[in-house]
């Protein structure tokens, strides 16, 4: 992939850029066998794990998720990043973004202009619009989130929701959060829905998620599905009665995984994901699946000996699930695990605190192009 911003200088965030993909790939594989090669010699060998083949991505257009600052000003506004002097530096072009957001933010661009909404500038610490943040469906839609400093021009940001909406039919879901604190943070805890819509509808096949605006979905849907769809098939396998898809998020595992009779239960800390999980169980007609807002670990440490499932689903965020729940897990009754991860480190350092747990299969996905990393997922079974 070439890009023009990365080759001028003006972003870096993609370090691989200019790289040619398959060495990207292979790369990332090599580095996370090597990482897990303690696990491997723990299970018996390397002839013991089956490594499955690479899934890849397209090069461009993966991310279906935009986190841009709005900096400049209302009549010439960027939308991008910050340079290292805190000024706004626009991408609105970006390659790694999905065309509808590429085709998006140009529009939106205008319509700070046109809604007079004043962009927030980070040194003086003025200004109202800090970020804008879109997110694309795999049919289409668009998720709109602008991110405010307070409610002041709330107002004019309503009564021009019809300008935007006109030119931004694809926008379904148009919401303004507010985040009055001057922190490295991209959202706050107050989120208005400015539409009669609240959740982009995921689609994956015969699995359709509801994404709310404050829960996290993978930024690759192309990657996203074959994930879920090798973790399904791993998990109808072994053919468990019943499952845990702890940090379920929205519930794409969990959704995915659910059989007539298999007992599955997600859970999570985010409210709003929750929320989401819940609705699409509830579409689905999905009978055998709950979802409960709660810490995973401590929701695992409380739980009841009789009650364990037969397999659980981990797929934590870079920090891993940590030493108190692979120590539960290790100690439990539990057959199985799926571990999906997108930090190999924390992955190697949480399998050896299982060593019960037989290392069977893994397999690398592209998740991340032009950068460093990647999604990878392991099926263990107890030895």
């Amino acid at each position: 992939m070439q890009c023009d911003y990365f080759d001028r200088g003006v972003c870096r965030s993609c370090t691989l850029m200019g790289q040619p993909y398959a060495e990207q790939v292979l790369d990332k594989e090599l580095r996370t066998r090597e990482l897990l090669h303690d696990a491997v010699e723990a299970a018996g060998g390397p002839g013991s794990v089956e490594w499955l083949p690479a899934v890849t991505s397209p090069e461009s257009g993966y991310r279906n998720k935009a986190k841009m600052v709005v900096g400049g000003s209302t009549e010439h506004p960027t939308v991008g990043i910050l340079d290292h002097r805190q000024r706004g530096v626009d991408i609105r072009h970006c390659g790694i973004c999905t065309p509808g957001i590429r085709q998006a933010l140009p529009v939106l661009a205008e319509f700070v202009t046109s809604a007079g909404l004043i962009p927030y500038d980070v040194a003086a610490r003025r200004g109202e619009l800090k970020y804008v943040l879109v997110t694309e469906s795999p049919d289409g839609e668009l998720m709109v989130r602008f991110v405010l400093r307070s409610e002041g021009q709330l107002a004019r940001l309503r009564s021009r929701l019809g300008d935007l909406l006109l030119a931004l039919p694809d926008a379904v879901v148009v919401t303004a959060n507010l985040l009055p604190e001057h922190k490295a943070v991209t959202e706050g805890d107050r989120e208005i829905v400015l539409t009669e819509q609240e959740t982009l509808p995921m689609r994956f096949g015969d699995v359709t998620m509801h994404l709310r605006p404050q829960s996290f979905f993978q930024t690759n849907a192309h990657v996203a599905s074959a994930l879920y769809m090798q973790a399904s098939a791993w998990i109808d396998e072994v053919a468990p009665a019943s499952m845990w898809d702890l940090y379920c998020g929205v519930g794409g595992f969990a959704l995915h995984a659910a059989r007539p009779g298999r007992a599955v239960t997600g859970i999570e800390t985010s409210v709003e994901a929750i929320r989401s999980a819940k609705q699409s169980a509830r579409e689905a007609g999905l009978v055998d699946v709950r979802f409960a807002a709660d810490d995973a670990t401590e929701h695992a440490l409380r739980s009841r000996p009789d009650l364990m499932p037969e397999l659980v689903v981990v797929n934590p965020p870079r920090r891993g699930i940590g030493q108190a729940l692979s120590e539960w897990i290790e100690t439990s009754d539990v057959e199985h695990v799926v571990y999906s991860s997108c930090n190999p480190v924390t992955l190697a350092k949480d399998l050896a605190r299982m060593p019960s747990l037989r290392l069977r299969r893994a397999r690398v996905l592209d998740m991340f192009p032009q950068t460093g990393h990647l999604e990878a997922v392991t099926l263990l079974s107890r030895t």
